[in-house]
């Protein structure tokens, strides 16, 4: 058997990363407890970001365990690169942690994955909607079921490799902000996080940006240093959704009309599911289809009667959304918003930055104003709440788009 101690930096007084002097008061992690007291459940994907998460924490002398979740048939995911919490990654985790010298658990967690994020990912898409199947994960299992785990096994905090915030809120709780690292920032996927959530989580990443976490790798001479990031889309090991989609939900990939937004019936499409909102290339349509040669993009998917509505570029506009199944950890709740609304920052696409905002309730429901209009507004996505556009704003909560009338 190895000794890991023999190559282990974080077991070595001669580290080349010094372990910082004993912290007064309140550790590093926001806790009135001594490091060596406080045991921290790292979820470990086997990638870069989670792997130094655990050697950071372990270097700090926490009483750091380690926790993978199997979320799916890895069979055809093994060896693909991407693939998060398949085969590969699960020995690559089993790896860090035995050279950390943590404890470390499998856990089997695929029908809960499958239950709650592949099936769900599957209906929406045949809804016509364009769902964000990480929320979902993080929403339902990685913060929910694992949050269930790590209290089990004792855990004053579950700490992840994600890139964003947590702090002391001063209203008796905590809060979520932005990373430092904008172009990193996984806030967007995270909107769902809620109050008590937020007092386990700890996100030991969010003020570093991904070239120093992977020097760290490096220096504590993980094998994953050089680890490729893994794919939004872990459990599509062909790429191709509707794959998944036709194989999960027979007879998903209906054919219906393709219709201009001016009652013309242009041609014939082979399921709505093979369309996006904003989806300009691959309509099958002739140049002069819409009698101007006019370029003609996805502005509506009509799944109740099968039909891909297409319009001009301006067609994509929307000013308005409404939005369900909302989430709100700012201050206050929902129901104190003034009669005029809230100015906040929004993102309705993980790869934009934040733009200016109104945000009300109307008649029960809450509706989202944007100051300079969007395109391509896609039901199912998510639609998430700053308190300024700045690059540490505050998260404020989020919710799902809904279609419009």
């Amino acid at each position: 058997m190895v000794d890991h101690r023999l190559m282990n930096p974080l077991l070595e007084p001669e580290t080349a990363i010094a372990r910082p002097a004993p912290v007064q008061g309140a550790n590093s992690l926001g806790l009135h407890k001594a490091p060596a007291e406080t045991r921290v459940v790292v979820a470990m994907s086997g990638g870069v970001d989670s792997s130094v998460v655990a050697a950071l924490l372990k270097r700090d002398g926490y009483d750091v365990i380690g926790v993978t979740l199997q979320l799916y048939d890895h069979g055809e995911a093994i060896h693909r690169k991407g693939a998060c919490c398949a085969g590969q990654d699960i020995h690559d985790a089993r790896d860090v942690a035995a050279r950390l010298g943590i404890p470390h658990y499998v856990l089997d967690y695929e029908s809960r994955f499958k239950d709650k994020v592949i099936d769900s990912f599957a209906k929406s898409y045949v809804a016509g909607e364009t769902p964000i199947p990480c929320v979902a994960c993080n929403q339902h299992i990685k913060f929910k079921d694992l949050f269930d785990t790590a209290r089990d096994l004792g855990a004053d905090v579950l700490a992840t490799g994600h890139y964003i915030s947590s702090a002391e809120n001063g209203e008796g709780g905590r809060a979520l902000y932005r990373a430092m690292d904008a172009d990193r920032d996984q806030s967007y996927f995270l909107f769902a996080t809620t109050r008590e959530q937020l007092e386990l989580l700890r996100f030991p990443l969010g003020d570093l940006p991904k070239p120093e976490v992977r020097k760290l790798a490096h220096e504590f001479g993980l094998t994953v240093a050089d680890k490729a990031d893994s794919q939004d889309i872990c459990f599509v090991p062909s790429g191709k959704y509707t794959d998944v989609i036709e194989r999960l939900i027979p007879g998903a990939a209906e054919p219906g009309e393709i219709v201009h937004v001016d009652g013309r019936v242009l041609g014939e499409h082979h399921g709505v599911i093979h369309y996006t909102i904003g989806q300009r290339k691959g309509l099958g349509l002739g140049s002069n289809t819409a009698g101007k040669g006019e370029p003609l993009f996805v502005v509506k998917l009509d799944s109740a009667n099968r039909r891909v509505v297409v319009g001009p570029r301006s067609a994509l506009a929307t000013r308005f959304v409404m939005l369900r199944d909302v989430n709100w950890i700012g201050a206050n709740t929902l129901d104190d918003l003034p009669a005029e609304g809230l100015e906040v920052a929004v993102r309705l696409r993980s790869t934009r930055p934040p733009g200016s905002a109104i945000l009300r309730r109307v008649d029960g429901h809450v509706q989202v104003e944007l100051a300079a209009g969007e395109e391509g507004v896609s039901p199912g996505q998510a639609c998430v709440f700053y308190e300024d556009a700045g690059p540490r704003a505050r998260v404020l909560g989020g919710g799902f788009i809904k279609p419009s009338l």
